[in-house]
């Protein structure tokens, strides 16, 4: 009679470890993958004479990452721009910047026409940065390893474009894609290094940017370490809103503190979104801690940042606000939740969005109704 009492722990301790087993075996084999929208095809396979020349391949940065910060000199709340410094950043950093600008640019138009040649310039340039062990370098400073960060977010989210593309573009260009992936995967495991374990009172968009590059580069690359390692960084992020969607560390930058708050925004859109894609659902962290944040950005816009005033005395500079593509993250936002009239109006009117640094056309991925710049209407 005792027999059945042993047994019983066992069989249970058996059916435990069985299921342990199954669990971790199926998402060792689950396969990350983007939102919807990047599995877009190409919109039109266009032959024949065509305008496309592809620009030069810019030259593979592989130099010290040490630059100067456009608010060299500034006080602590690094929000007065410093002329001189920022044409000595700008100058350095040009082949960088022109690097994402032209991955994004020619990825947009392979996908647009499906032209043989936008492919291969877009995997020639990105090879090319590959093969050089471009922006590897062990020598930064903050500016240097923000520009490492950027420049991954946007190149691995435009590649997105080309791996899961129900197009196939890279169905025989595997090597290609070998090498790049392999460069983004060294380029992100750095990208962690930089901004792991901050203290939170330096955990500000920088962070955020830092976390998109390497959501991005996890899914182009099915690395659930890299995936595991942006959603811990955007709870930390949630874990800054207060009760009323303010950023502490945001709140700082004074008259832009309300600009720097909607930067903050695209990065964090977007990790939730391709969380979401992948089963994980970041909306409830802190009590809705990222509706909290656009609610307080969209109403710090609307009444010209009056309550960002009132929080830090500071008048707030509204310059970066009128830019239609700063609000790109509304895109990824909007699919996350119910955006109200005013919200979907506002969104409508500033369209299509298309940000570099998020990789490429944002409304075509997320709201394709509205891509070819319909203005106004749902």
């Amino acid at each position: 009679m005792h027999t059945p009492k042993l047994m019983l722990p066992t069989l249970l301790s058996l059916a435990v470890l069985s299921g342990a087993t199954f669990a971790t075996s199926a998402s060792a084999a689950s396969t990350l993958v983007p939102p919807q929208g990047y599995y877009e095809g190409v919109e039109k396979f266009k032959s024949g004479e065509g305008k496309f020349s592809c620009e030069a391949t810019p030259q593979p940065y592989t130099g010290s990452l040490q630059f100067r910060s456009k608010y060299e000199g500034s006080d602590k709340a690094r929000s007065t721009l410093n002329e001189v410094s920022e044409k000595a950043f700008r100058d350095s950093t040009k082949d960088i910047t022109t690097m994402e600008r032209n991955t994004s640019k020619v990825v947009m138009q392979y996908m647009r026409d499906g032209r043989p040649e936008q492919l291969d310039c877009a995997l020639n340039m990105l090879t090319t940065w590959a093969k050089a062990d471009a922006l590897e370098s062990k020598d930064f400073n903050h500016t240097g390893k923000s520009m490492r960060k950027w420049a991954l977010g946007s190149m691995s989210s435009s590649y997105l474009r080309l791996k899961f593309s129900e197009s196939h573009p890279l169905a025989t260009r595997q090597q290609d894609a070998q090498v790049i992936e392999a460069w983004f995967s060294k380029l992100a495991d750095q990208v962690v290094s930089d901004w792991d374990n901050l203290p939170l009172d330096k955990t500000n968009n920088h962070s955020y940017w830092a976390a998109w590059s390497v959501m991005s580069t996890a899914v182009a690359t099915n690395r659930k370490d890299l995936f595991d390692w942006s959603v811990k960084e955007f709870k930390i992020a949630a874990n800054q809103v207060d009760p009323q969607g303010f950023l502490p560390n945001e709140l700082k930058r004074k008259q832009r503190a309300l600009a720097y708050h909607n930067y903050a925004l695209p990065p964090l859109a977007m990790i939730a979104s391709f969380a979401q894609a992948n089963g994980v659902d970041l909306r409830p962290e802190n009590n809705g801690a990222l509706k909290r944040l656009g609610d307080r950005v969209l109403a710090g816009v609307k009444d010209s940042g009056d309550e960002f005033q009132a929080k830090d005395g500071q008048k707030q500079d509204m310059t970066d606000l009128k830019k239609d593509m700063k609000f790109a993250w509304l895109e990824p936002y909007c699919s996350l939740y119910d955006c109200g009239p005013d919200t979907l109006d506002k969104k409508h009117k500033m369209q299509p969005f298309k940000n570099f640094r998020l990789g490429g056309d944002i409304t075509r991925t997320y709201d394709p109704s509205h891509e070819k710049g319909e203005k106004g209407g749902s």
